[in-house]
């Protein structure tokens, strides 16, 4: 006879598990094709096999044709575009236009002052030629 001790006692704990299960969109939308299309025996088969229940279907069912509805309830064309989205479109433009006239007065005013130095050192140049010339004479 073995003794009590020699038994193990099973863990009485349970592994905590997530209640709350997540079903992609093609998922739901695979099973709802499938489950519509079998006879009784074979739904429930079918809800066993992949362990849901037909009130979840009931209620997938109701977000397809909720989002069916929503879909030809859209007006036909291209979604109107958020004004908020248009004025920073128009902002961005703006600054990359100013940028760039930025970089173009920054380049003239180089050029002016590499100018004016270069005007100074002839006018030094040529007043130091011309006192050499009327002291000579």
């Amino acid at each position: 006879m073995a003794s009590t001790n020699d038994r193990r006692t099973p863990d009485p704990r349970v592994e905590p598990r997530s209640t709350t299960r997540r079903f992609p969109a093609a998922y739901k939308a695979r099973i709802l094709a499938e489950y519509d299309g079998l006879n009784k025996a074979d739904k429930g088969a079918l809800l066993r096999r992949e362990g849901l229940y037909s009130s979840l279907l009931t209620g997938w069912r109701e977000q397809r044709d909720r989002g069916a509805e929503e879909a030809l309830a859209a007006p036909p064309g291209r979604p109107r575009t958020d004004p908020r989205d248009r004025e920073i479109a128009k902002l961005r433009s703006q600054v990359t236009r100013l940028e760039t006239e930025l970089g173009k007065a920054r380049t003239v005013i180089e050029v002016q002052g590499k100018l004016s130095a270069l005007l100074d050192q002839l006018a030094t140049d040529s007043a130091t030629q011309n006192n050499g010339e009327s002291t000579r004479s």
